[in-house]
């Protein structure tokens, strides 16, 4: 009894996040799952007698390939399937010197791919098409609402771009 309550911390990292993300490009399939590798080779054998008992599709296994990845997040046409988590260490003083102690706490790092910022930016006349900014005599030129309307449009350009991902558990989108 004591065996099985020092590993039942183990058995639920073990099963934890178990999502699958499923993504089609060019005529071929992507699976992305932060599983360890016998559950990748489980799922690869589900997803193989699926096709071929329900489907009638029939795969060859040996042509699936299991390829292991960043083990931080897995970022795929601007979606992230998970947020990459650094610990900061916070040093805090209480009552003058009389001790002092290191708090490790967790921060979350968000990924944001910048080849489609860039590209709203420069299309608004924010910067050139290398992420240079413009000269500020074109600023000078544009009225306030001009800009606040341009800044809107990039907005609301990266919000539809990430509401795809808006109703997924594991799936982030940048507001």
């Amino acid at each position: 009894e004591d065996v099985f309550a020092n590993d039942f911390p183990t058995s639920l990292w073990f099963l934890q996040d178990l999502f699958m993300h499923y993504v089609r490009y060019q005529g071929k399939s992507i699976l992305a799952s932060k599983d360890t590798p016998l559950l990748m080779n489980k799922w690869k054998y589900f997803f193989v007698h699926l096709w071929q008992c329900h489907f009638y599709v029939w795969s060859q296994p040996g042509r699936m390939y299991i390829n292991q990845l960043c083990k931080r997040s897995l970022g795929f046409l601007g979606y992230l399937s998970s947020m990459r988590i650094n610990l900061s260490v916070v040093r805090s003083q209480m009552l003058e010197n009389s001790f002092i102690m290191d708090n490790a706490m967790k921060k979350i790092d968000t990924l944001i791919p910048i080849s489609p910022l860039i590209g709203s930016l420069s299309k608004m006349k924010f910067c050139n098409v290398l992420g240079h900014p413009v000269s500020k005599s074109t600023w000078a030129d544009s009225s306030d609402f001009d800009i606040i309307d341009r800044f809107a449009r990039i907005c609301r350009n990266l919000f539809h771009y990430y509401s795809g991902s808006s109703k997924k558990k594991s799936l982030y989108r940048v507001k």
